[in-house]
């Protein structure tokens, strides 16, 4: 992998983290056209930079993940059904990594599901904020965020719409979402690396690095732009988008 790869997945991976449409997805979407092989590294590299991503939320609410105690244990618990499912099927969910049609379809899919949820939903009476949010409801969303091990399915949409579904506002699923995947991906990230630390080279240490760096630069932007854009937007557009996305590469690779 070359520094330019790594800084063209770094912003890939910045972008997409957040909005609803797959960062893992995109990831191996443009590993593919970058024409980068499909090696244990790939995919290690394709797991590690998401948590520079995860890390401009820990910048940007420090204060929640480390002083909100109620929260905390709200995140813990919608943290368990993601725990349970990446370690009993992790070789399965590696596997998975390579393969573009199980991005596509996942990525249309999730798109239809995503404007079919918004076409129907009603706004609840009474929606729950991230501060009142109940043990039941954060079960629910780790439940939903458990889906997104298959790459394509979007682990900030899944976790988004679960939120939705249980009676959140829309900013109070956003950041919500953005919290519960803190500790989910610094869980990823560890696990992998401890299971394939023996196949990194200096050179791959280098494009992790600057993969990192780049992403968590790119990932402050785009959790600015997504609370402002969920104050007066539904999630459509990027239901329509995973769609189009999804459509042009299964013609490229198919």
């Amino acid at each position: 992998m070359q520094s330019l790869d790594a800084i063209i997945l770094g912003v890939v991976e910045g972008i997409t983290e957040f909005l609803p449409i797959s960062s893992t997805g995109h990831l191996v979407l443009a590993s593919h056209l970058l024409g980068l092989p499909e090696t244990d590294f790939l995919k290690s590299f394709e797991v590690v930079i998401q948590l520079g991503a995860i890390l401009a939320v820990v910048m940007l609410y420090w204060r929640k993940l480390f002083f909100d105690r109620d929260l905390i244990q709200r995140i813990i618990v919608a943290l368990i059904p993601a725990l349970g499912i990446g370690f009993l099927f992790y070789a399965t969910i590696r596997s998975l990594l390579a393969s573009q049609a199980t991005v596509v379809v996942a990525l249309f899919i999730g798109g239809v599901a995503l404007i079919l949820f918004e076409r129907y939903r009603k706004d609840p009476a009474y929606p729950t904020t991230v501060e009142t949010i109940s043990y039941r409801q954060a079960l629910l969303i780790g439940v939903g965020q458990a889906l997104s091990v298959i790459p394509g399915v979007s682990r900030a949409g899944a976790t988004i719409v679960s939120g939705l579904f249980v009676g959140l506002s829309r900013t109070a699923a956003v950041e919500f979402s953005f919290l519960v995947g803190v500790p989910t991906m610094i869980a990823a990230t560890t696990l992998d690396v401890v299971r394939n630390h023996a196949a990194f080279s200096v050179e791959d240490i280098q494009s992790l690095m600057i993969g990192f760096m780049v992403s968590f630069v790119v990932a402050i932007i785009a959790i600015k732009f997504l609370l402002r854009y969920v104050e007066t937007h539904s999630f459509i557009a990027f239901g329509v988008y995973r769609m189009v996305v999804a459509v042009v590469f299964a013609l490229i690779f198919f």
